[in-house]
């Protein structure tokens, strides 16, 4: 068996995903390797790049047989004659930023894309420079403007250069703080919850009307993982948000409401850390849910009115407003036990007379039911 050399290895940032580029004496090939604890929920994910031998009249199936990257068949590939090998030091990859898929680029020119909406089907899907006809191994990765898996590639290279050469999180963070300002007054106080990485993440702090709000700042830096295969041309409506938290201060003081509201910290990484979104309905468990309650729902229509508002847009990309409210073991489960579970928790929590900012209230689901 020919062995293989690993000639470069880029794991994404919450270390879910590795990049690797492969290259034997045969072919060069670019991988998605899911990380140990994603590995029986996510399959690996291949892409051919170019033969360093002549391209074969036939499909490789010997190597196949034997575990071996195979060869492009000759009427898939630009170039039939072998190709020279890669030079590590002019591979550079670079990670979609909603962190599930990448493009590999070399020489300054694009090689390979990976999309990150190929993770969650059973079909592999990536794009090669090298190839010229879709197989089962790749596809054409083609240009700019017949492809826009090669736009996105261009974009996203835009994304990381601006946001390491410029300063874009000023802007952002006052675009924000003056929206949230215009509907709960002042910032009395400014948590950083990124931990000093990358992306700049914050909480704002607020009272107004009687209640302590607490709203997120960052997370809408990056689009979430899973949008864009599940939504597809309606993604841009879903793949970014925002947090928030409300609570009446009769109900609780101050310094338990920021504990309280500190389960937003956690949440604002989990799309990425997991590999999920987060969207209208979903639950999460939390430790520093209050007393009686096991989690928080999300939900944007649980603002009604008064808890519904535009938030700037990123990158032309519509921005969800999520509130943050506790629910019990029960409403969880019966969140979890139908895939319109959440949405009908919300129903049932609005018919109930409950909204946005956290009171004490009853259980609305039976246990029993």
């Amino acid at each position: 068996m020919t062995p293989s050399y690993l000639i470069a290895e880029v794991a994404n940032q919450q270390q879910t995903l590795i990049a690797r580029v492969e290259q034997d004496e045969r072919t060069a090939y670019f991988y998605l390797w899911p990380a140990e604890p994603f590995r029986s929920q996510f399959a690996v994910r291949g892409c051919w790049l170019r033969n360093l031998l002549p391209a074969p009249a036939r499909e490789d199936v010997e190597a196949m047989e034997q575990g071996i990257a195979p060869l492009l068949s000759a009427g898939f590939c630009r170039t039939l004659e072998a190709e020279p090998a890669l030079d590590p030091a002019g591979l550079h990859i670079i990670w979609e930023p909603s962190d599930d898929g990448a493009a590999l680029w070399y020489q300054g020119q694009l090689l390979a894309v990976i999309p990150g909406w190929s993770l969650y089907q059973n079909k592999q899907v990536s794009f090669s420079a090298g190839c010229i006809r879709e197989n089962r191994l790749t596809a054409p990765l083609g240009s700019a403007s017949t492809n826009a898996n090669y736009a996105q590639a261009e974009k996203n290279r835009r994304f990381w250069r601006d946001w390491h050469d410029t300063h874009l999180w000023e802007p952002m963070q006052r675009d924000l703080l003056k929206c949230y300002e215009s509907h709960y007054g002042g910032s009395l106080k400014y948590y950083a919850i990124d931990q000093g990485s990358w992306p700049p993440m914050a909480i704002s702090q607020h009272y107004h009307q009687g209640s302590w709000f607490f709203l997120t700042l960052g997370m809408s830096i990056r689009p979430m993982p899973w949008v864009d295969y599940l939504y597809q041309e309606l993604a841009p409506q879903y793949r970014r948000a925002e947090l928030a938290m409300a609570i009446d201060a009769e109900v609780m003081t101050e310094e338990n409401a920021v504990q309280m509201a500190s389960a937003l910290a956690g949440f604002v990484h989990f799309p990425w850390a997991r590999l999920s979104w987060l969207g209208e309905g979903h639950t999460l468990e939390s430790a520093v849910a209050p007393v009686g309650f096991e989690g928080f729902l999300l939900s944007g229509e649980l603002g009604r009115e008064e808890g519904q508002f535009a938030l700037p847009k990123r990158e032309d990309d519509k921005v969800n407003l999520l509130w943050a409210t506790p629910v019990t073991t029960a409403e969880r489960e019966f969140a979890q036990a139908d895939e319109n579970g959440g949405y009908q928790l919300v129903e049932r929590l609005m018919q109930s007379g409950a909204g946005h900012i956290f009171r004490p209230r009853q259980q609305i689901v039976d246990p029993e039911s």
